[in-house]
């Protein structure tokens, strides 16, 4: 078993944007249509983005084992939202997605039996379509800080 742990962490303040740290990259995410210098993907468009990432990824990774030459590949995925949930409406519809739909189009001279190989490899091996299909353990954790104001 290879064990690697994955971290990131954000913060925000009120009438900024929420900026994760991941490595030494900042993301920047929010959907401020209020405050237009702070607009940013939202966290369901890095949700899928990632997915499209991580395909790309996996994909190059298993061509190059299966001996296939990729001249380019392209990944479009989109995914239906029922929003009432994240928006407070009184709903039995899930907060996530309720479908995911991707296209895969790779551009080489690879027969399409091997290319069918070589995506169902992909679709076996990419962590990030694991997760949106299984179900992973979450443990949310709350550690509440309390600002004490202070008089001087």
């Amino acid at each position: 078993m290879s064990i690697v742990n994955i971290k990131v962490s954000g913060n925000s303040t009120p009438n900024e944007q929420f900026v994760v740290n991941a490595q030494h990259f900042k993301i920047r995410i929010g959907d401020n249509q209020n405050n237009p210098e702070l607009e940013a993907p939202c966290p369901v468009e890095y949700i899928l983005a990632g997915f499209a990432g991580c395909l790309n990824i996996v994909g190059g990774i298993v061509a190059k084992e299966l001996n296939i030459e990729i001249k380019s590949l392209q990944i479009e995925i989109s995914g239906a939202l029922d929003v009432a949930k994240y928006l407070g409406a009184p709903t039995e519809e899930r907060a996530g997605f309720n479908a995911i739909e991707v296209t895969v189009k790779p551009i080489s001279e690879a027969s399409e039996e091997k290319l069918q190989k070589w995506i169902a490899i992909v679709e076996s091996r990419c962590p990030v379509q694991d997760n949106l299909f299984n179900r992973t353990p979450i443990s949310l954790n709350l550690v509440h800080e309390l600002q004490v104001a202070s008089f001087e």
